[in-house]
């Protein structure tokens, strides 16, 4: 691990004077960040630790909540506004990692995660986040668990969080604070795809802190869903997730929301399975066509062609739960 300097922001404004400086990082529960820092792969110059900041979560007037960056995953999951209101995030959020990390993940460090491919780890293989223009050993190596979908020739790895899938499903907002004051930015966009720039992954400027996130209402509480597909029950990432709401009105589709994980460089919002499938019948047919339509773009690796198939099946088959389909795809 490489020396650095520690200090302990007593709060926001003393956080952001702090992570102004040059080489700084922001420290929340360390959960990837000190595993990459072992490993040699981040290499800051200063921890500011933000823990105890922004650990609150508020009901909004809208019958929305604003989530601070500092709660606990644990504590997200747990509470009963999210359970009732926003299930999907709960169950993602236990979805993910195990017990122990949840207790010390927090939301903000959460959406800061970095992908877990192999290859990005190992500082013998060609990586271009690891070191810009050196290459993709992926593209042409085990690729199993890696993208069909908003990939490039730079970069083919997936995005892990489980949570943020659903936040982006639910319509989430990112709130940031940084020198130039504080803004706003809708979860799909906050983090970005590779394209030709693999080690540039969300939209934070130098030196912004997440503060939190809001969700606002939305009429699909009872018929969401969080469902992950993985190798293993329990500590594994997603072959394929998907994040779905479900809002009928006789049997016509009002509205859903549907986002995928495992498949994408970022939380993967299904925008043409939800276009093709508002004000239309909420049938196993159109469900299984409104998928096909979402995967028609992905392109595939040597080994993740499964993955195509697998997501088509998932979204379909949820959708049918959802609606009280007995027939599913």
């Amino acid at each position: 691990m490489t020396p650095f300097t520690y200090e302990r922001a007593a709060d926001a404004a003393s956080a952001l004077a702090l992570g102004a400086r040059s080489g700084a990082r922001y420290l929340g529960g360390g959960t990837n960040l000190v595993d990459l820092m072992r490993e040699t792969i981040e290499r800051p110059e200063l921890l500011v630790d933000v823990t105890g900041l922004f650990g609150e979560i508020e009901d909004m007037e809208d019958g929305g909540l604003r989530i601070g960056a500092g709660v606990k995953n644990t504590a997200l999951a747990a509470d009963r506004r999210v359970r009732e209101r926003f299930p999907m995030l709960s169950q993602a959020v236990l979805a993910g990692a195990s017990a122990q990390i949840r207790n010390m993940a927090t939301v903000g460090g959460n959406l800061l995660q970095r992908t877990r491919c192999g290859y990005f780890y190992d500082d013998a293989a060609r990586c271009n986040k690891r070191e810009f223009g050196a290459g993709c050993d992926a593209v042409e190596g085990f690729n199993r668990y890696h993208a069909v979908l908003g990939a490039s020739s730079a970069c083919v790895a997936t995005h892990p969080s489980d949570m943020a899938v659903a936040l982006a499903a639910l319509d989430a907002a990112v709130t940031v604070e940084g020198q130039d004051g504080p803004r706003t930015i809708p979860l799909v966009d906050f983090h970005v795809l590779p394209s030709e720039t693999p080690q540039i992954e969300t939209r934070l400027k130098a030196g912004e802190l997440i503060t939190g996130v809001t969700l606002p209402p939305n009429g699909f509480a009872g018929a969401s869903r969080y469902r992950k597909v993985r190798d293993r029950a329990s500590y594994a990432f997603a072959l394929v997730s998907v994040a779905a709401g479900l809002e009928l009105e006789g049997g016509t589709v009002k509205d859903v929301r549907l986002a995928l994980g495992g498949v994408a460089h970022k939380p993967w919002r299904a925008f043409a399975a939800e276009a093709a499938l508002r004000g239309g019948s909420a049938t196993t047919e159109a469900f299984h066509a409104a998928a096909e339509a979402e995967l028609a773009p992905a392109r595939t690796l040597r080994d993740n062609a499964f993955k195509i198939e697998l997501a088509t099946r998932v979204i379909t088959d949820t959708l049918c739960k959802l609606a009280g389909l007995r027939e599913t795809a």
